[in-house]
């Protein structure tokens, strides 16, 4: 059965490094981008609140975590949890702007996109939330159906324990 559950590392490495950038960028964007005019507001570089923490930290760090574990693991079981980590923090990247009004006495978190044309103000949306959140959901989902349809690795039997065939006398 353990055989059963190994796969060799090399499979989830391509999609864990993108799950591994973009954890990266949808963790670290609200603080950097104001410096290139790219911003949610408060628009002040590396400003702190409660907001950026539930919408941009944590699921940028499960994103990054979970690429992690697509990188190094080399158990099924592992790979699998970590895939459906990153569907799991890209969903909520495309959904917890809408959601929010929920815990927040129907006030929406995540501030209001600073440009002040309507083509950067969607390009913020998109590159903050929902277009990541996408993204990183089609990244896991293709990273979780290829460790599902991966044949299992089973280890070779010693030599010793391997059936001889006997040739009649005659």
């Amino acid at each position: 059965m353990t055989g059963m559950l190994r796969m060799r590392r090399s499979r989830g490495v391509a999609s864990g490094t993108l799950l591994l950038l973009l954890g990266l960028w949808g963790g670290l964007i609200p603080f950097i981008g104001p410096y290139f005019h790219y911003a949610y507001t408060p628009d002040t570089t590396w400003t702190y609140n409660t907001a950026r923490l539930w919408l941009e930290i944590l699921p940028g760090a499960a994103v990054f975590l979970a690429g992690v574990l697509l990188i190094v693991s080399a158990g099924r079981h592992i790979a699998l949890f970590g895939a459906l980590l990153g569907a799991a923090a890209g969903a909520w990247f495309a959904l917890g702007t809408v959601l929010s009004p929920i815990w927040n006495h129907n006030v929406p978190l995540g501030g209001t996109p600073v440009s002040n044309t309507l083509l950067m103000r969607i390009m913020e949306q998109i590159g903050f939330f929902t277009g990541l959140g996408v993204v990183v959901v089609f990244i896991a989902a293709v990273a979780f159906g290829r460790i599902l349809s991966l044949p299992a690795e089973v280890a070779p039997v010693p030599a010793e324990t391997v059936p001889v065939e006997t040739q009649p006398i005659g």
